[in-house]
């Protein structure tokens, strides 16, 4: 048996914020960082919900790589005020935030370690949740899904549960205009990568299928024209849908061992998401031929990729990727983001490890053992191709 979980609405273009003017709310804790409170964009939200008359709060101390700390010191914020709605404006980080925030409000007697998909948490009782992405890359504006670090064991959470899922998201590409042209990239390959792996780990599914095409159509058709040219609001906008699409397709499937490795990278070395999975998505998509090259091959016929054999059309898939990469001046290896050698064979068995605590390990298409990540992780610090 399957289930599909969505938000129960996605209102998306470029006016979509004027939906916030039709929400019922006495009390509005909006839940960002603090450089979107000085672009101003908190302020165009704020005056949007003005609109309905209700008081508004603003906790702006989301950091990148969210931890404990920060959704202990929100949800602090959220009891004090007793918000009806939580609104969370930014990128995978604030909405992740938000997320914890409103689970520790409502369950004050819980830890966030402590939520898993079998709990149940009855949420709602005090507040509902809107989300709103600006940038085009985690789609955790729709998932049920949050990563929370824990900076004392330098882990990063995969914590999940149903009813973590926003009550509404708010897709509007007029907020992402002003992105830089790097994180318009790697975010977008953020969003690539989940579906990707939506569409090749081993619970893929028939829904989740379709959404992983089509998102990954679109992202190859319109993220060098939205990095480009930042003004392109064509572009941006299909990017945008993109992003929140594969987020519907990898929430109703599951990510895979590039996602896996990358939080687990990154929490060892304090590197960006979006800048890990870019890095390692080539890598672990030739790890995964011998198991994917069938669903690859797919991809490639759905993109109007052309080679004879379907092992050739994976490979030409994995090839127009690289290209792709190399276009929007992504990293190609680990070594080009200041780390040693030996600082990265110093910390190989503690990333592994904590690569093995995640469920992109067990359902990827193929399955890693420490020896291939290891593999990995040493050919991506070259930026050598893998033969396995």
């Amino acid at each position: 048996m399957w289930y599909f979980y969505s938000p129960q609405a996605i209102v998306f273009g470029r006016d979509a914020l004027e939906h916030l003017e039709s929400l019922e709310a006495g009390k509005v804790l909006i839940v960002t960082d603090s450089n979107l409170e000085k672009l101003g964009m908190v302020e165009v939200v704020a005056k949007h919900i003005e609109k309905t008359g209700a008081a508004i709060q603003v906790y702006d101390g989301v950091e990148p790589e969210p931890s404990i700390r920060i959704a202990e010191e929100g949800a602090k914020m959220a009891v004090e005020f007793q918000p009806d709605l939580i609104v969370a404006l930014g990128g995978g980080s604030c909405i992740d935030s938000a997320k914890a925030i409103w689970v520790l409000y409502e369950r004050p007697d819980l830890k966030l370690e402590e939520v898993n998909p079998f709990m149940k948490l009855n949420l709602r009782k005090k507040a509902k949740l809107v989300a709103i992405p600006t940038t085009s890359g985690t789609g955790s504006e729709v998932t049920w899904a949050m990563v929370i670090t824990d900076e004392k064991r330098k882990v990063k959470m995969e914590i999940a549960s149903r009813e973590i899922i926003p009550d509404i998201a708010i897709v509007d590409p007029n907020l992402t205009r002003t992105l830089p042209p790097r994180l318009t990239a790697e975010t977008a390959m953020d969003a690539l990568t989940h579906a990707i792996e939506a569409y090749t780990v081993q619970w893929k599914n028939d829904f989740s299928d379709g959404l992983a095409l089509k998102a990954i159509q679109l992202i190859m058709e319109n993220v060098k024209k939205a990095y480009q040219n930042g003004e392109d609001m064509e572009a941006r906008e299909k990017l945008h849908n993109a992003a929140t699409i594969a987020g519907l397709a990898f929430s109703n499937s599951q990510i895979g061992a590039v996602h896996a490795l990358a939080h687990s990278f990154g929490a060892v070395f304090k590197v960006p998401h979006a800048t890990c999975v870019s890095i390692f998505l080539p890598y672990l998509m030739e790890y995964n031929l011998p198991a994917a090259s069938k669903h690859y091959a797919e991809i490639a016929d759905y993109l109007g990729i052309e080679a004879e054999t379907q092992e050739e059309k994976a490979k030409a898939l994995i090839e127009r990727i690289k290209r792709l990469e190399e276009e929007l001046e992504i990293p190609k290896s680990i070594s080009e983001l200041g780390i040693s050698h030996e600082q990265l064979n110093e910390k190989l068995d503690e990333i592994i490890a904590k690569a093995y605590e995640s469920i992109g390990t067990t359902v990827n298409p193929r399955e890693p053992t420490a020896e291939n990540y290891r593999k990995i992780l040493q050919h991506a610090y070259k930026g050598e191709k893998i033969d396995f």
